[in-house]
């Protein structure tokens, strides 16, 4: 068993207490194509997964005053779990922007020229793989340190959650061009 956390609008966590379960939902998804690459890995990874679109996870405690969760003055809450973790996909959250991106994930800098040069034999999709390897050596200077890690899960059932913080978040740093 682990201990988990998820971001989620008030109205979400209203609709959960309704349903009696946490699920995520289709309309909500951000990057559709990328999210079914996602479950496609849950139902190879995660023995009963049904495959229902996942609810994201932290495996460290988010900050609710971080403005990157959130459009501004969006109510929202910080639900904790307690999880069985084999029902858990865990994976570097910075190297899911490689899938994000629909880009290959490489190991280093020569692999990445390699890959654009047609010399490996290695497919975009199969490096996106690497994300869930979480032991494996990396090139801190190319890749980072793999400091922050996420994870996901199908459906939670609400008597899951053990706490329930409700907060408002922060206003959006404006940028100007």
């Amino acid at each position: 068993m682990g201990i988990y956390w998820s971001l989620q609008t008030e109205e979400v966590w209203d609709q959960a207490k309704e349903l009696g379960f946490l699920i995520g939902q289709e309309e909500y998804a951000m990057y559709p194509n990328e999210y079914l690459w996602m479950i496609d890995q849950m139902k190879k990874r995660i023995d009963g997964y049904e495959g229902e679109h996942p609810i994201w996870l932290w495996i460290k405690k988010p900050d609710m005053r971080s403005t990157s969760h959130f459009p501004s003055h969006t109510n929202c809450v910080r639900l904790t779990f307690e999880l069985n973790n084999k029902h858990v996909l865990v994976s570097d959250f910075e190297s899911w922007h490689m899938v994000l991106n629909d880009s290959f994930y490489a190991n280093n800098e020569k692999e990445y020229d390699d890959f654009h040069s047609g010399l490996l034999n290695i497919t975009k999709e199969e490096s996106w793989k690497r994300i869930f390897d979480l032991s494996r050596l990396r090139d801190v200077e190319w890749d980072g340190k793999g400091d922050w890690l996420q994870g996901v899960t199908g459906k939670i059932d609400i008597c899951k959650v053990n706490k329930v913080e409700y907060f408002v978040s922060r206003k959006q740093a404006e940028y100007m061009l």
